[in-house]
């Protein structure tokens, strides 16, 4: 990538219908592991004018042979996730109290337990937990913003939180629940240098003019959450640039779970392999490995190893060790990306397992991860505990280590 150059992130309100579906799953996966910490879910939502269809695969091992139906209140949980995100008001196609509910949430397929299950089966060489399927995961860091993540994402999670909680305050009353930010930053000598756009849409009440609309969202929003120092003249802002979003939310669009992959980790400035969070277990390394990816990268970032690091792990399903750890500091590292690579196999372990145990998954934590973004939330670190950097100290003895090793090695030479 050139030194000099335009990158564009976006992120969504919680009252996306994307969102509103992925927020379902996670209450769903939550309110599983709230009963039993050794739940596996793998829960999927779908949602269209004044339909949810919830379907999937949930296994509650301290309560096996009960139905997931008399476990769990599916009807009651997907109405109070609808009614907080706000779909509430009399002219709600999608309406919390309305709304039509398909369930057919399944059992956990005994063919992909066996590949999590710490036992041997025919086939399955190890008595260790596996992966919960085979994929690749990538996490990243970047020195960009005190949550080292890069800023364009940062600063649209940021409009699309403000929205929220303005329009939660009560105090902007023609205000609803969902809407789009995207941010574009032009970059220096690969700096963060100026916000060059802001591009926001928000549903609305139908009798607010467009014209108030702009104002208040340019005055009261983003002047309050991007940076002054980021904003020039130059600054454009596109504020509903359709004119009109009255019909929003699963009424006017399609959701889905696991349709917003990139507003959930790094905007597009990191890779993604692919694999969706909301709604799956920590045995999913899809969620619990790009967790534990960020946690590797952050700490790699926030040591003074590097500006940038991107970490990628693959895995097989029923296999504990990954069959591949590949790091990239583009450049940016002050030291070799040997040895840092060398560091982190030292001090972290990629196992499903630790994984899990280090990162403390095993919780009800995840409708906090929901919205705005998985990463870079650094507010509660009881929670997510990937955004921590408590491992910076074991990261540099590790280095130092291996740098004096390598320095005996070439006198010997």
């Amino acid at each position: 990538m050139s030194k000099n150059f335009i990158f564009s992130s976006e992120s969504v309100t919680e009252g996306h219908p994307d969102k509103v579906c992925d927020t379902i799953s996670d209450a769903i996966l939550d309110a599983s592991l709230s009963l039993d910490s050794q739940s596996r879910v793998a829960c999927e939502t779908y949602a269209k004018s004044n339909i949810v269809v919830v379907g999937g695969e949930i296994k509650i091992p301290k309560y096996q042979g009960e139905s997931i139906d008399s476990l769990l209140n599916i009807n009651k949980i997907v109405r109070d996730v609808v009614r907080e995100i706000g779909y509430v008001h009399d002219d709600d196609v999608f309406h919390a109290e309305k709304i039509f509910i398909s369930n057919i949430l399944t059992s956990q397929s005994d063919d992909i337990a066996r590949g999590v299950d710490v036992l041997k089966n025919r086939g399955k060489t190890i008595r260790e937990q596996g992966a919960g399927d085979q994929g690749l995961m990538f996490g990243y860091a970047s020195d960009e913003t005190p949550e080292l993540m890069p800023a364009p994402i940062m600063y649209a999670h940021r409009l699309s939180a403000e929205l929220t909680r303005l329009r939660k305050s009560g105090k902007v009353k023609w205000l609803r629940p969902d809407a789009k930010t995207q941010v574009s930053v032009q970059y220096e000598d690969g700096i963060p240098k100026h916000v060059l756009n802001v591009v926001l849409s928000t549903q609305h009440t139908p009798e607010i003019s467009h014209q108030e609309i702009e104002k208040f969202i340019i005055q009261q929003v983003i002047m309050k959450v991007i940076p002054s120092t980021m904003l020039t003249k130059q600054t454009t802002f596109l504020i509903n640039p359709t004119g009109r979003f009255v019909i929003g939310g699963p009424q006017g669009d399609t959701g889905l779970t696991g349709r917003k992959i990139i507003v959930d980790s790094y905007g597009g400035m990191g890779r993604h392999g692919g694999g969706a969070f909301s709604g799956k277990d920590p045995t999913k390394v899809d969620r619990s490995a790009a967790y534990m990816a960020r946690y590797v990268a952050k700490n790699i970032v926030a040591a003074g190893f590097a500006k940038r690091c991107e970490l990628q792990f693959a895995y097989a399903i029923g296999c504990a060790d990954p069959v591949s750890v590949h790091i990239d500091t583009f450049g940016t590292a002050v030291i070799d990306e040997e040895v840092i690579q060398e560091a982190i196999q030292e001090v972290f372990s990629f196992k499903p397992a630790e994984i899990i145990d280090v990162l403390k998954l095993r919780r009800p934590i995840y409708t906090k991860t929901t919205n705005y973004g998985h990463f870079g939330k650094i507010h509660d670190l009881q929670s997510m505990t990937w955004e921590r950097v408590d491992r910076v100290p074991a990261l540099k003895r590790a280095v130092a280590a291996l740098r004096k090793k390598r320095a005996i090695k070439k006198r010997a030479i």
